[in-house]
């Protein structure tokens, strides 16, 4: 019998009629929050990969950020004919958001009582697993992305310009001169990773020589590794990753910053009903139904620093990620507020790459021209 027949089994003898709080956290030992938070981290490629920052302590935190460099002179002349110019720093602050990740699993008692194994055993995987999922495909592709939270990654490179369509080389898109690397280094950055979809595995394994010896496999018994250019390949397999819109994000993954405002917590309920997000319909009413239900809530939040660089001092220009795409992305729109933190010289340069016609001088005016534009 095993420990959660024992305690459903002792709440009947006893003669209670309903779980307590603490014969719930009975279930939940406080040592498997610290192994389902390693094995979020583990599931999650951006989480494995990004730099973890230290843990929030509030709803939002803020990041100080370099956002001007100084600027040295040279002085022409000796004595009192030398005169040094002075010089400054500027430092600007990106707020980082935390938000709430949430999921309820329902159980009927009936089913607890009569496991001949874990079932709580059996969920956690899954839940390690939709954790993941769910913080990959926001973070690098939006999907399901909370308000308060920036662009995703794939986002913030196709606005920067930083992608590249996989043309009929393969080898020539990721490490040629203007391949996917190549746009990193652009920036001010060196790449020190990869992500891709698992389809990306078969085109490495297929590229050769001039000989027609592959290049990324030196013989026929050894597994192959994935890297490219000395940096690691990571291939997620939880779902999240959306080859529609990039086969391949390279970058420097330390600018891919996170925070845990708090680590995943458990709590068992049997009573309470559970509604539909939607219709407000009632899909369980655990006491009518005879069911648990676990309840996991995580909270964390992100950013990209992407300080200013003596290589590429325009923020709309300088991406620490580059994408490889199947096709031509689709330009992300701008916002008025987006627009509004600009200066005049960004919004024009960002209008000439799509073909705007910027006619007015004043910048509210050219950002009403420049959405009119958009619009259209």
């Amino acid at each position: 019998m095993n420990r959660n027949k024992k305690l459903f089994n002792l709440q009947t003898f006893a003669g209670g009629t309903s779980i307590t709080r603490s014969d719930a956290e009975a279930l939940i030992p406080v040592q498997e929050t610290h192994e389902i938070i390693q094995g979020v981290v583990e599931q999650s490629a951006v989480l494995q990969r990004g730099k973890r920052l230290a843990n929030m302590t509030s709803a939002q935190t803020s990041m100080p950020v370099l956002d001007l460099l100084p600027i040295a002179y040279f002085v022409n002349g000796e004595g009192g004919s030398a005169k040094k110019k002075v010089t400054t720093m500027k430092w600007g602050k990106k707020k980082i958001y935390a938000e709430e990740i949430a999921v309820i699993v329902p159980i009927a008692e009936a089913v607890l009582d009569d496991a001949d194994y874990d079932i709580w055993g059996e969920v956690r995987p899954r839940l390690v697993e939709a954790f993941g999922q769910k913080i990959d495909g926001a973070v690098l592709f939006g999907a399901d992305k909370p308000e308060k939270w920036r662009d995703d990654v794939v986002t913030t490179a196709v606005k920067a310009g930083s992608y590249v369509k996989l043309g009929s080389d393969l080898y020539a898109s990721i490490l040629g001169e203007d391949g996917v690397i190549a746009k990193v280094e652009e920036s001010g950055y060196f790449v020190n990773g990869h992500m891709a979809d698992i389809t990306m595995r078969a085109k490495l394994r297929g590229l050769k020589d001039t000989t027609g010896q592959p290049i990324f496999k030196t013989d026929m018994q050894s597994g192959t590794s994935y890297t490219l250019d000395g940096s690691p390949m990571n291939f997620p397999r939880n779902g999240a990753f959306d080859r529609s819109k990039a086969l391949m994000i390279s970058g420097d993954f330390s600018e891919l910053c996170y925070s845990i405002r708090q680590d995943i917590t458990f709590k068992i309920f049997d009573q309470g009903v559970i509604q539909d997000p939607d219709s407000g319909e009632i899909l369980y009413n655990l006491m009518q139904n005879d069911m648990v239900a676990l309840r996991a809530v995580m909270r964390l939040g992100w950013e990209i620093p992407n300080p200013i660089n003596a290589m590429v001092p325009d923020k709309t220009k300088r991406c620490p990620f580059s994408l490889l795409t199947s096709t031509e992305p689709i330009k992300p729109t701008y916002t008025q507020t987006e627009l509004e933190a600009m200066t005049v010289d960004q919004i024009k340069t960002i209008a000439a790459g799509k073909g705007y016609e910027i006619t007015k001088t004043v910048k509210a005016e050219i950002i009403a021209e420049f959405l009119a534009a958009q619009e259209a």
